[in-house]
C-alpha cells in the first residue's frame, strides 16, 4: 500500500488524486471506462456543452503534426437539453468527480448554461471555456481580453453555486494579467493552457489541411509553453491551478506540479494511450515515494523555491 497521500484540494473541490482528463478527449466518461476506469481518477471533464446542439466544423478537422495534433472540431456536442436528458443521469455511476465544460458565444449563453448547473445537479464544478481557438465567434473573443474574461466569469459566478474553473487561452500577450482578471471575476480555480492557434498546409494540394483552415495545436509540442505559463500564473494569483498542455508521461506531470499546478489534466495523450492517466498517476506516486514525500501536495510549486 502506498505511503503517499494522493488527495488533492482545488479550493473547495476535493479529489482522490490530482489526475483529471481534459474536455473533448475523454467523451462523457463511459466511452473510456473499459480502458481507463474513471473511478481511478481524481476527476473527469466531459465534452464541452453549448446551449444548443452543434454539428461542429466541416471535415477534415483533425491533422497530426510531428509532435502533436491540430483540431478544429468546433465544439460539436448534443446541446444542454440532450446532455441533461441522456448523459447527466449516468455520471454518478462513474464513481469520480465530474467537471462540466461550458462554452458560449455571448454573455447570455454563459448565463443560461451556468443557471442550469447547481450544486444539486450531481456534478463537482464548471469549467468555463473562454479560450476555444477554432470557432468563428465567441471563445477567443472573450479569452484574449482581461475585461471580457472577467465579465464572463463574474456572470457565471452570479448564476451558479458550483466551483468555477476558468480555462485560459495561451493566445494572449500576458497570461498573468488574464489570470488576475478571472480571479477578480470570481473564479475558484484556473486551468491552463488551452490549445495554441495553428495551421497545416498540404504541399501536394497546396491547400490548408483543415477545412476551417486553422485549429488548435495540442500535444507534446506545446508543453514547454504550458509549463512556462503555469509557472507565471502561480506567482500572479492566489487560486489553485490545473495544468494541462502536452502531458504524456508522469515526468511531464511532475514538471507541471513543480511549476505550480495542484492537479494536471490529460488530453491528447488519451488518443495515443487510453491508459495514459493511470500510467501517469502510477509514475507520479512512485516519484513522490522515492523522494520521501508523504503527500503529493508537497511538490506543488517547488521550482519557485529552488
Amino acid at each position: 500500500m502506498s505511503k503517499v497521500n494522493l488527495k488533492t484540494e482545488l479550493a473547495v473541490l476535493k479529489l482522490r488524486n490530482p489526475i483529471i482528463t481534459s474536455s473533448g478527449t475523454y467523451g462523457f466518461g463511459e466511452e473510456y471506462a473499459p480502458y481507463c476506469p474513471p473511478s481511478l481518477l481524481g476527476a473527469i471533464t466531459v465534452k464541452g456543452i453549448t446551449p444548443l446542439p452543434r454539428l461542429g466544423n466541416p471535415v477534415p478537422r483533425l491533422a497530426e503534426t510531428p509532435a502533436g495534433l491540430l483540431n478544429s472540431v468546433g465544439l460539436e456536442n448534443p446541446g444542454l437539453e440532450e446532455f441533461k436528458k441522456s448523459y447527466l443521469p449516468k455520471l454518478p455511476g462513474l464513481d469520480t468527480e465530474v467537471i462540466v465544460n461550458i462554452s458560449g458565444f455571448s454573455i447570455e449563453d454563459y448565463t443560461f448554461l451556468a443557471s442550469a448547473f447547481q450544486s444539486d445537479s450531481g456534478i463537482a464544478a464548471l469549467e468555463v471555456n473562454i479560450s476555444c481557438p477554432n470557432i468563428k465567434h465567441g471563445g477567443m473573443a472573450f479569452g484574449t481580453h482581461p475585461e471580457s474574461a472577467q465579465e464572463v466569469i463574474a456572470t457565471v459566478r452570479k448564476n451558479t453555486d458550483l466551483p468555477i474553473i476558468a480555462k485560459l487561452s495561451p493566445n494572449v500577450t500576458d497570461i498573468a494579467e488574464m489570470a488576475k482578471a478571472v480571479e477578480r471575476g470570481g473564479a475558484d480555480i484556473i486551468s491552463l493552457i488551452n490549445t495554441l492557434l495553428g495551421m497545416s498546409i498540404d504541399i501536394r494540394s497546396q491547400k490548408p489541411v483543415l477545412a476551417n483552415k486553422m485549429g488548435g495545436l495540442s500535444g507534446p509540442a506545446v508543453r514547454p509553453i504550458a509549463v512556462r505559463m503555469v509557472y507565471q500564473v502561480y506567482e500572479a494569483v492566489d487560486i489553485p491551478i490545473i495544468g494541462m498542455g502536452g502531458i504524456s508521461t508522469w515526468q511531464d506531470a511532475v514538471e507541471f506540479m513543480l511549476a505550480g499546478a495542484s492537479a494536471v489534466s490529460i488530453g491528447t495523450a488519451n488518443f495515443v494511450n487510453p491508459m495514459a492517466p493511470i500510467d501517469i498517476l502510477t509514475g507520479l506516486e512512485e516519484y513522490c515515494q522515492q523522494r520521501g514525500y508523504g503527500s503529493v501536495r508537497e511538490i506543488v510549486g517547488l521550482a519557485h523555491q529552488r
